[in-house]
C-alpha cells in the first residue's frame, strides 16, 4: 500500500471507525446492555474490519498488476498467495 495515499487514508478511516465501534461494544457489555444490541454493534465492527482488509488486498492486487514486471525490486505475489489473503478475510 506504499504510495497510494488515498487507499491508505480510506483504510485508516475504516480502522478508526472500527476502533470507535469496538470501544462502544466494550462499554455496552460493561453496562450490561441487551445481547441483541451488543451483537448488532459487534457485527458492524466485524464488517468494518473486513472492508479494511478487502481494501488492503484490493490495493495490493492493483499494485501487483501495475508492477507486473517486478522491475522495482518487489516480488510479485503468486495466485496461491493472493488466494490465501482473500481466504484469510472470509
Amino acid at each position: 500500500m506504499v504510495g497510494d495515499e488515498e487507499a491508505i487514508s480510506a483504510v485508516l478511516n475504516r480502522l478508526r471507525r472500527a476502533q470507535g465501534q469496538l470501544t462502544g461494544v466494550i462499554s455496552m457489555i460493561e453496562q450490561g446492555r441487551d445481547c441483541k444490541d451488543v451483537v448488532t454493534q459487534l457485527a458492524a465492527v466485524s464488517r468494518a474490519l473486513d472492508r479494511a482488509g478487502f481494501k488492503i488486498v484490493a490495493t495490493g492486487l492493483r499494485e501487483c498488476i501495475a508492477d507486473g514486471d517486478g522491475a522495482d525490486g518487489k516480488r510479485e505475489m503468486s495466485v496461491d498467495e493472493l488466494e490465501k489473503l482473500f481466504l484469510a478475510l472470509a
